[in-house]
């Protein structure tokens, strides 16, 4: 079982992480996303949700059974408690399904696998377990325009969310490779992915 290079891959929401990352799957890379297992955690019959009820109360369910996002999110930014009490109830899940992710992907012999983590630099976890970090990065205006016409959220409730995500000076200096996805073509990024995904493996 051969261990392929560990790039940690993270940007700020709205950067244009999700269209790098395809990218790179698209020339080999094993790709772990931490959004979809946190998802995966919090849907109806996910893992989380039997402590999340007994944490914040059926409320925060919807009639699926499935975590009410809009609910939580509504929570966590008016009590930072809130927040704090969600991700120790969901971090140590996703922790644990990535390290599974992980080791099935030495198991394929995957030349490399690229970590999705958006809140990759709040974590003092992944980054002793990653060989690189690749940050994509773009202007707080951007973000919030991508995001405002992606979500149909506010600038306000934008403006929220990128509050509680790291500093972009924090991310661009723990930093190895930065992507800036600003006033570029979607072939232009792909063309940036493909320059840097040598030094990777791929």
């Amino acid at each position: 079982m051969s261990k392929g290079i560990r790039v940690g891959l993270t940007g700020g929401m709205g950067s244009g992480k999700s269209t790098l990352a395809r990218f790179l799957t698209q020339r080999g890379a094993y790709l772990i996303d931490a959004d979809a297992i946190s998802r995966s955690t919090t849907s109806t019959g996910g893992a989380a949700i039997p402590e999340l009820t007994q944490a914040f109360g059926p409320q925060v369910i919807g009639h699926n059974g499935a975590l009410d996002r809009v609910k939580m999110r509504e929570l966590a930014f008016q009590n930072p408690n809130a927040r704090k009490r969600l991700e120790a109830i969901v971090h140590p899940l996703v922790k644990a399904s990535i390290e599974q992710e992980a080791l099935r992907a030495d198991a394929n012999s995957a030349p490399c696998v690229v970590y999705d983590i958006p809140l990759l630099m709040e974590s003092s976890h992944w980054r002793q377990s990653l060989d690189t970090i690749v940050v994509v990065d773009c202007t707080e205006n951007t973000q919030i325009d991508r995001v405002r016409r992606r979500n149909g959220l506010s600038e306000t409730e934008v403006r929220a969310v990128l509050a509680a995500q790291a500093m972009r000076t924090k991310r661009l200096k723990g930093a190895d490779f930065v992507i800036f996805n600003d006033g570029i073509t979607l072939s232009q990024l792909e063309t940036l992915t493909q320059q840097i995904s040598v030094q990777f493996g791929l």
